[in-house]
């Protein structure tokens, strides 16, 4: 870091000693899984300056917004609406988190066999560890599975909550409900920030986020030439790091990398031999700093060309229609879009497994990862129609389930090593 952010962390009331503690953990790790890496492309080197000062110079801009007047809105899910927060003058940021480290912390509220990325968000709340909770003046929660639900009753002793219910089938009904919460959100924004919102500034917002989303599936189409220009684990971190970066200069920073990565696929330049292996991966989200499965595929001799996931294809597929003039035409833009996201909550769910197959023959990919977080019921249980219907498409698949711990990387290193060959002999 470029300077000492002590003062500020105190200031947000931090745990100095165990924040510098996941510091040090993440600084270690970092380099050794990406720096190692063989001919990657130089515009990585503004995300990987963006992971350096993760905890510093982005805090310091959110308090300098907040200290203008503005407002921080934390969030764990691609159904919360970015653009209503923004269009409220607000800025919104990812609170999901993929590490075990606050685990201890969480198990002191919450029940120890549930799913990691729920104990690693509130684990980083109620053992104070994590700035952006500390930083956002409202935290917006959704109902996409039963865990999320009931931590989020336990969150709200600690921050203010805003909860979203997302209907679990997408029937006329549950669009009705949906555009409910869309507006509700849009009064809770309005009142928290002292706005009204207006037909123009929603407009912009809408605009600036496809913007985002359109410079995203730009790099997903370009890594999925062959040889890939980038690794898939690059890749990811650039999806990662979308949920918390200024939306207009990482739009502008994932443009400049596709201009490179345009110029390597003209010269046929790529990070792994022609003949690589290549897959997709799909299921549960994978937060920063979760970077597991790619860095054990990666070191398999298989390159990742894909994510089917909120972290993934899920968050920037499909923009905003931009009818009308007015701010309820805008909303209804907006509740359109978001229900169209594919999530293992809905049933039945059809739509997502035709997604993976899709993907999986638009990138060229050899196979399917189909990945799972310990105790994410939804993934886990969908990932049986997952097999099914690739079996149909005859698209190899592995299942993997796992959650933020080292313990097992040995061993899906060797059953992602067997599938590479399984893949190899077809």
């Amino acid at each position: 870091m470029a300077e000492d952010y002590t003062p500020m962390w105190k200031g947000l009331g931090l745990n100095i000693e165990n924040h510098c503690k996941l510091l040090d953990v993440l600084m270690e790790a970092y380099p050794k899984l990406y720096m190692s890496q063989q001919n990657r492309p130089a515009g990585m080197g503004y995300f990987d300056f963006v992971v350096s000062e993760a905890h510093g110079l982005r805090i310091k801009e959110l308090q300098a917004h907040k200290a203008a007047g503005g407002k921080v809105v934390g969030t764990f899910c691609v159904y919360v609406p970015e653009e209503i927060i923004l269009a409220a003058g607000g800025i919104c940021v990812g609170l999901c988190a993929g590490t075990d480290f606050s685990a201890k912390e969480a198990e002191a509220v919450l029940p120890p066999n549930l799913c990691p990325l729920i104990k690693s968000a509130v684990g980083f709340k109620v053992g104070k560890l994590c700035p952006y909770f500390e930083s956002s003046d409202l935290i917006v929660g959704e109902t996409t599975c039963d865990g999320k639900k009931k931590a989020w009753e336990v969150l709200g002793k600690y921050h203010p909550m805003h909860v979203m219910e997302l209907p679990h089938t997408k029937s006329e009904a549950a669009r009705s409900l949906w555009r409910t919460e869309v507006f509700r959100i849009k009064e809770r924004m309005e009142h928290l920030a002292g706005v009204k919102i207006t037909a123009d500034g929603l407009k912009a917002a809408i605009a600036l986020v496809n913007g985002k989303r359109a410079a995203l599936a730009r790099l997903n189409r370009l890594r999925q030439a062959n040889p890939a220009p980038i690794s898939g684990k690059d890749a990811l971190l650039v999806e990662q790091i979308a949920f918390y970066d200024d939306v207009r200069r990482f739009t502008a920073k994932v443009n400049e990398l596709c201009d490179e990565l345009e110029q390597r696929v003209k010269d046929g330049v790529g990070v792994f031999p022609k003949e690589t292996p290549r897959l997709v991966i799909s299921g549960s989200p994978m937060a920063l700093p979760n970077w597991k499965v790619h860095h054990v595929v990666e070191t398999s001799g298989a390159v990742v060309v894909g994510e089917e996931s909120c972290v993934g294809s899920r968050y920037f597929t499909d923009a905003v229609a931009e009818p009308g003039d007015s701010v309820e035409s805008m909303l209804d833009a907006i509740s359109r879009r978001y229900l169209r996201v594919n999530c293992a909550c809905f049933t039945p769910n059809t739509d997502r497994i035709g997604q993976i197959i899709e993907m999986a023959r638009n990138a060229g990919a050899a196979g399917v990862i189909h990945y799972a977080l310990t105790f994410c019921t939804p993934y886990t249980v969908e990932s049986m129609g997952v097999r099914d219907a690739l079996d149909k498409a005859r698209i190899p698949l592995l299942m993997i389930e796992t959650d933020y711990g080292m313990g097992d990387a040995a061993q899906i290193k060797t059953r992602v090593e067997a599938f590479r060959e399984q893949l190899a002999a077809r």
